[in-house]
């Protein structure tokens, strides 16, 4: 059975466990008759949200397809005595996980770049096993944020804490308002650049990049658009507008790992 079988033998299996409650049609009991139309609604309108699914997971004509076109372009400068099997725990995985990514453009291109890179004997030992799993929970939005990490250039961050006010015997201590703010997400395109904050913690998390602590930039001017934007500024007023509050900047950096690099010369630049 292929798996798009599979998706839509499950979407019809929830759908049928709906249709086999029983809707009663006794008139005493209103609230069980009201549930199972309930119950059956919610199972139509989850076979109608999953359904699509079925279409978006690849089969072996789909991979095979990008393998003999993706795949085989970017190893079309190299020698054809260079050409070797990839080793099993880099490509087995990364076939699998282009069943379910495949239609994601920006990912898939990732996969692509790294099977390339582990058939060229130039270039196998950089192919590390992680690397498939590390592109699996990358979003596309991560995966336009990684692309950045091709050019060495400065990532400044800024994170506002709402801190009480020193005062003789009063509280002390605060809480952070924004958090690892920045133009990152702009940069680089995303589709969701407010995430981008929580997207910078998935890629630390990952071991691409990090934001060390007591680091930042002392390049002269290099935090000034980050201070002077509408979500800074907004942010800092309203913390005035507290009489015991009042705003600390924090300015921090985002910097690439040794693992982010290797990743950036396998996975994002293209061996053509």
């Amino acid at each position: 059975m292929s798996d798009a079988s599979k998706v839509r033998d499950v979407v019809d299996a929830v759908a049928g466990v709906a249709k086999a409650i029983p809707v009663y049609q006794d008139v005493v009991q209103p609230a069980a008759q009201e549930l199972g139309k309930g119950l059956l609604t919610v199972a139509r309108t989850v076979h109608i949200a999953l359904a699509p699914v079925s279409a978006l997971v690849w089969g072996f004509d789909q991979i095979q397809d990008f393998v003999s076109t993706k795949v085989a372009d970017r190893l079309k400068n190299v020698p054809p005595e260079n050409i070797a099997t990839p080793k099993p725990n880099v490509a087995g995985p990364a076939l699998e996980a282009l069943r379910y990514i495949g239609h994601e453009e920006s990912l898939s291109d990732l996969y692509a770049n790294l099977l390339a890179a582990s058939m060229d004997k130039a270039t196998a030992q950089g192919a590390h096993p992680a690397f498939v799993e590390i592109i699996r929970q990358l979003t596309p939005d991560e995966a336009r944020i990684v692309a950045l990490f091709r050019i060495e250039q400065a990532y400044p961050i800024m994170t506002v804490r709402a801190e009480f006010k020193p005062v003789e015997g009063g509280r002390t201590g605060g809480h952070d308002v924004l958090v690892n703010f920045s133009h990152i997400g702009k940069m680089a395109g995303c589709e969701y650049p407010h995430l981008t904050p929580t997207y910078l913690d998935n890629l630390c998390r990952l071991g691409l990049a990090e934001i060390p602590m007591m680091f930042q930039y002392t390049t002269p001017g290099i935090y000034d658009s980050l201070e002077t934007s509408p979500e800074v500024v907004t942010v800092k007023e309203s913390i005035s507008q507290s009489p015991e509050m009042q705003a600390r900047v924090e300015k921090q950096g985002l910097r690439v790992t040794e693992m982010g690099r290797q990743f950036v010369r396998v996975c994002v630049t293209r061996k053509d």
